[in-house]
């Protein structure tokens, strides 16, 4: 599954011909924006085939909006800045930088300098060599702290796998390379950008999905904006998930199946008490009658949710333009021009 780690940029020069998009999302990262841009810079300079570079400034309040721009215009068009209106968190940062891609391959990174972009052509040729959709990036040897990051990230993976199933070490590395059509298929919302492979899972085959052994480095400009609370936003977005992977075409049958489930004891309790009313007993006083009586209503209130639940699914599926995000500007526009190679 995972091969040597080769830096060198030279990967994808035998590569069939496609368009790279990168989309890093950054927020409050100002002493990281110029170094990123430079380091991807001379990590894809001779990659040999067109690509793009997308960062997407999450309302950033330390000026990192302002020197991302001045250097992408030192650099030319093929580096384009999205500003957006207010901070809307990663996953939509990063949703708005895949909606804005261009390319046939997709990849996400990080913008903290802690993944390293010279593993960006070895993952690519990966990922068109073996005809995957994925290849996700695995912080095998990662340059953290225990307490604030790793022990985080391991009781989330730990949860993601045996929710989604799918068998990956690190679901929290950002740096993936995707197949931009298969990418596109799904919208990400809330935390779920940890979860992409398992969205991924609903339009794809996990066989065609991998995990890749990238560099690691711990951060050396800026302040990590996770800690230890992000593993209980995970736990909300897995239930989410779990949810969404079992029902997400059909929440009819969840709500629909509870709520004939309630509906029928409700109803079994009230036929119950109608007996013993018709034998002689006196059933005004008993609590079995209200249970009865409010199991009832709830058995229908669940399955007019289920009805309620599958229309919405319908406007979900059919409408497909809701984004989750606001951008204020555009460094500048996307022409056919703007790539680099």
């Amino acid at each position: 599954m995972n091969r040597p780690t080769d830096h060198s940029p030279s990967t994808a020069t035998a590569l069939p011909p496609h368009r790279l998009s990168l989309v890093v999302p950054m927020y409050n990262e100002v002493d990281n924006a110029a170094p990123m841009i430079d380091e991807v810079q001379q990590a894809l300079a001779n990659y040999g085939q067109p690509w793009e570079l997308i960062v997407v400034d999450d309302g950033s309040s330390d000026g990192t909006g302002r020197r991302l721009r001045e250097h992408a215009r030192s650099l030319g068009p093929h580096v384009r800045v999205i500003e957006l209106a207010r901070n809307f968190k990663q996953t939509a940062a990063m949703q708005a930088g895949i909606d804005a891609a261009r390319g046939d391959v997709i990849v996400t990174m990080d913008g903290d300098l802690q993944n390293d972009p010279r593993d960006i052509p070895r993952m690519v040729a990966r990922l068109l060599a073996e005809d995957l959709d994925l290849v996700a990036g695995w912080r095998h040897q990662r340059q953290d702290g225990f307490i604030l990051r790793k022990l985080p990230s391991r009781i989330a993976n730990r949860l993601i796998r045996k929710v989604s199933g799918l068998d990956f070490q690190d679901l929290g590395c950002s740096l993936k390379v995707f197949r931009g059509d298969v990418l596109r298929r799904i919208r990400l919302y809330g935390e779920m950008h940890r979860f992409i492979p398992a969205w991924l899972a609903t339009v794809t085959s996990p066989s065609r999905m991998a995990e890749e052994k990238v560099n690691h480095r711990a951060r050396q400009a800026g302040v990590s904006k996770y800690g230890i609370s992000r593993t209980f936003r995970v736990i909300v977005d897995l239930l989410a998930v779990h949810f969404f992977l079992r029902f997400g075409s059909r929440p009819g049958h969840f709500f629909g199946g509870l709520g004939l489930s309630v509906f029928a004891i409700g109803s079994l309790i009230l036929m119950h008490l109608a007996v013993l009313k018709l034998l002689g007993e006196s059933v005004g006083g008993r609590p079995l009658l209200a249970l009865g009586f409010f199991l009832v209503m709830g058995g229908v209130q669940l399955i007019s949710t289920g009805v309620l639940a599958e229309l919405l699914m319908r406007v979900y599926y059919d409408g497909g333009h809701a984004r989750p995000y606001h951008a204020r500007q555009e460094s500048a526009p996307a022409t056919d021009d703007g790539w680099h190679g």
